[in-house]
């Protein structure tokens, strides 16, 4: 396969093309040249990779232009997977820019021309950094695992500057009568809207304070304590506890005034353009490799906007999320059969139940979800044994990766991401690790931030090839979407929103059977990637619906 190294050179683009293990020849053009020569390379029926710094530094131009690309190498990506996967020699990586790519951060703003002015990525030579990385994949003992999570991990930037360009279809008309039906009109600047002035008004007159702001923590702790309220702040679980009249009307309150300042009238106005809700989608946002989004509240848009997000004229939205990936992924990864056969079940809980491990359901998942993420006490601690009887090699994976996390090892995904190093001074000294005492605290301190972060790693082998799996699934997944149409991208079946184990796709109604299709094959085809001929299922929930909020 060609790879197509690009750098930025003042105002031109420097072309640097690499045949697969040929010398490379270097041409530079115009920066506004350069959609073209994409657009045109693209077209050829010989594949190309193209090698760039950082995605969200050239897609976002190439797809104003209406150019998509099918494969690319982001390297900013790949680096922060190598130089903390323990399957790469970080020597070499080494070089005269390393720092400046280990500090370089990705562009969330919307960038329409090449190039940012005083961008660091300048400063960097992408052709050298491509050459250190293959070094360092060819020298590592994982390399295939390693070369498939960074060539997802490039795929999923694509995905995500694609999201990020098309945005979420979403009705402004239809977001604020759910606005005013839950809270009234909308009020002037400064003031309340007429539900939350009802319910202050409740809350003052039920503890006896008429002039209480209850937007004010530190004016409402003191109100409920005047009133012979036992509690120590005003969190939600704590005013939960209490049985007294200010107790609903205040919880209510709460509840819409979180709403009102996450997702009311002035995010409508700041995050909605053109009928999209408009976030820029970061892959690689969490050190498992999750995503994380910046602007909007992308990755939490609470159920009651959801029935704003409308597809258009025509158009269907075909939701899918994935049954219970974690306790799957576990499941596959460690090759547990027993697990495994549990997993072939629609709901994993209960063929727990009928593996004979537990009694109920409910204790099936506290379990489950206990040793996942270092539940030991109280009765999920109590079921734990059980399992760990029943299923020896998935519940020994989770202890051997929390034992490794509070000795401050690194513990590693499936394909090789690596977790980060703890930073208390635990992780280094102490004479119950055989060093010299230093005194750096109590030791009760230490060991309660050893179990801590043994709690983290324990999860982190699962999140993080929960997330390798859900990559490989976006990869497939787009580019089977682009083979159902034809024209520009926007006329295309595309995705419009990913989290974690989420997807939804905008598509032609006529379509809508196709790309349902289309998903479950390419979940299919990424449990196939990652865990090859394990007999671990993992089933869809897919819905066609023309409203977000109707998939359920």
């Amino acid at each position: 396969m060609e790879r197509i190294v690009l750098r930025r050179r003042g105002d031109a683009v420097e072309v640097r093309r690499c045949p697969g293990g040929g010398t490379s020849d270097v041409v530079r053009l115009p920066a506004g040249e350069l959609p073209a020569l994409v657009a045109e390379r693209e077209r050829t029926p010989a594949p190309v990779r193209w090698v760039w710094d950082d995605t969200t530094r050239w897609y976002p131009a190439l797809l104003d232009a209406g150019v998509r690309v099918e494969r690319c190498t982001d390297l900013r990506l790949a680096r922060a997977v190598l130089r903390r996967s323990p399957f790469a020699d970080r020597a070499l990586l080494a070089g005269e820019d390393a720092a400046g790519w280990d500090a370089l951060q990705p562009v969330t703003t919307v960038e329409h021309a090449l190039f940012p002015l005083e961008d660091p990525a300048d400063r960097l030579d992408p052709a050298a950094e491509h050459d250190r990385q293959q070094a360092a994949l060819a020298a590592s003992p994982r390399r295939a695992g390693l070369e498939l999570l960074l060539a997802a991990e490039s795929s999923g930037a694509l995905v995500a500057a694609e999201m990020t360009a098309a945005g979420l279809p979403w009705r402004a008309d239809v977001h604020e009568r759910l606005l005013t039906a839950l809270v009234g009109p909308r009020p002037p600047a400064g003031a309340r809207p007429p539900v939350l002035e009802r319910l202050a008004a409740e809350v003052r007159t039920a503890l006896g304070a008429p002039a209480l702001n209850p937007d004010s923590p530190g004016e409402l702790l003191r109100a409920l304590q005047a009133a012979g309220l036992p509690v120590a702040d005003t969190r939600q679980w704590t005013l939960e506890q209490v049985d007294h009249p200010a107790v609903p009307p205040l919880l209510e309150y709460k509840r819409l005034a979180r709403l009102l300042a996450a997702h009311g009238w002035a995010w409508l106005e700041t995050w909605v353009r053109g009928g999209r809700f408009r976030s820029a989608f970061l892959p690689g946002g969490v050190v498992t490799g999750r995503w994380s989004a910046q602007g909007g509240g992308a990755l939490s848009v609470p159920a009651q906007v959801r029935p704003a997000a409308v597809a258009d004229d025509g158009w269907a939205f075909v939701v899918a999320d994935v049954a219970q990936l974690e306790p799957r992924v576990l499941a596959a990864m460690s090759g547990d059969a027993a697990m495994a056969e549990a997993a072939r079940a629609a709901d994993l809980y209960q063929g727990v139940v009928t593996g004979g491990a537990v009694a109920t359901r409910a204790e099936a998942k506290l379990g489950v979800l206990g040793a996942m993420y270092g539940g030991t006490r109280g009765e999920s601690g109590r079921v734990l044994p059980r399992l760990a009887r029943r299923y020896p090699r998935a519940i020994g994976l989770v202890e051997d990766a929390a034992r490794a996390g509070e000795r401050g090892e690194v513990v590693a995904t499936l394909l090789g991401r690596g977790s980060p190093l703890p930073d208390g001074s635990w992780a280094q000294r102490g004479a119950d690790l055989g060093e010299a005492p230093v005194d750096d605290g109590p030791r009760e301190d230490r060991d309660r931030a050893r179990r801590a972060w043994g709690r983290f790693t324990r999860n982190f082998v699962v999140q993080g090839t929960g997330a390798e799996w859900a990559l490989c699934w976006l990869a497939d997944l787009r580019n089977r979407l682009w083979r159902l149409g034809d024209g520009p991208p926007a006329e295309r079946p595309h995705l419009v929103f990913f989290l974690h184990d989420e997807v939804v796709v905008h598509t032609p109604e006529h379509r809508a059977e196709e790309v349902a299709a289309a998903v479950r094959a390419a979940a299919a085809t990424a449990g196939r990637l990652l865990f090859g001929g394990s007999p671990v299922d993992f089933p869809l929930d897919v819905a066609v619906v023309r409203s977000w909020a109707d998939a359920g």
